[in-house]
């Protein structure tokens, strides 16, 4: 009896194994199927290879290879300016590498605007466009913003000078201010071009990325007037029209306008003789048109 009793429990357990091998295998095939479903429906997103910082990158680093690695970026998300081929970073290999401009964060792309050129130094002559060229301004703790300026900030160039017109009574001297040059882009602040500095600056001197014409312009007002900076928000993209005030305009005094002459009305006259006197009586004149 006992054996028989054992040989049922046996059987049992060996059914009961088998349902759960059983059960077991069909939810793996439901969740293999479902996960191959999930996978089919992902949406495809193309990605390109780009090179990354692999640590901090500081203003005047050199840009080895050992601190970038290619990362997959999406394509879509990718700004300008980015390098995918290690031919395109380093075109002179580590003989002559790049130079940080910008601050670069751990896994931050590595784009053009952030790096100079390869084998130069982080100067503000890697910092000028194509045809365009670095001037000087002479400025103070007024007319610099009061140290507001940082490298890369844009500013209105005003000045004020002395000008000489020519008036009835001969010439006469307005003291004017006038806009010359607007949205100029800093480079340099003194002898600071990194675009990352912070604090106050009290500069005596700004250098400017300017044209050539430009440049002939604001020399001939530096030295005929004094210049001073207003600072342009960052995200100001308005046109400024031509601004010119003068002295009597700031305080409101209306030039003066002598008044016009008045022509003198003609005076006809009669002579009569009068007890051997002659007199000149007045009397209408006669319409001659």
């Amino acid at each position: 009896m006992r054996i028989v009793f054992g040989l049922i429990l046996v059987l049992g357990i060996g059914l009961a194994g088998g349902a759960v091998y059983l059960t077991s295998n069909l939810f793996k095939q439901y969740e293999a199927k479902l996960e191959a479903e999930r996978a089919n429906n992902k949406p495809v997103i193309e990605t390109i290879d780009v090179y990354v910082a692999t640590k901090k990158l500081e203003y005047g680093q050199r840009l080895m290879k050992d601190s970038v690695e290619l990362v997959a970026y999406p394509a879509k998300s990718l700004p300008e300016g980015y390098f995918d081929t290690e031919a395109a970073l380093f075109p002179e290999g580590e003989d002559e590498p790049r130079t940080i401009l910008r601050t670069m964060e751990h896994r931050e792309i590595i784009l053009q605007v952030k790096v100079t050129g390869p084998g130069e130094e982080a100067g503000i002559t890697s910092q000028l466009e194509r045809g365009m060229r670095a001037f000087a301004i002479n400025v103070d703790v007024s007319s610099g913003v009061s140290g507001f300026l940082r490298p890369g900030d844009r500013v209105d160039v005003y000045w004020s000078g002395d000008m000489t017109s020519r008036t009835g009574n001969g010439r006469e001297r307005t003291e004017v201010t006038k806009l010359i040059e607007s949205g100029v882009r800093l480079i340099a602040v003194d002898q600071v071009s990194n675009v990352d500095t912070t604090g106050a600056m009290i500069a005596r001197t700004v250098t400017v990325s300017v044209r050539p014409e430009q440049v002939a312009a604001l020399a001939q007002a530096q030295s005929t007037g004094t210049l001073s900076l207003s600072l342009v928000g960052a995200d100001d993209d308005t046109t400024v029209e031509k601004i010119e005030i003068d002295q009597n305009e700031l305080l409101g005094i209306a030039e003066y306008e002598p008044e016009p002459e008045r022509a003198e009305e003609p005076t006809c006259t009669v002579r009569t003789r009068r007890a051997g006197e002659v007199v000149f009586d007045p009397i209408p004149c006669a319409d001659n048109s």
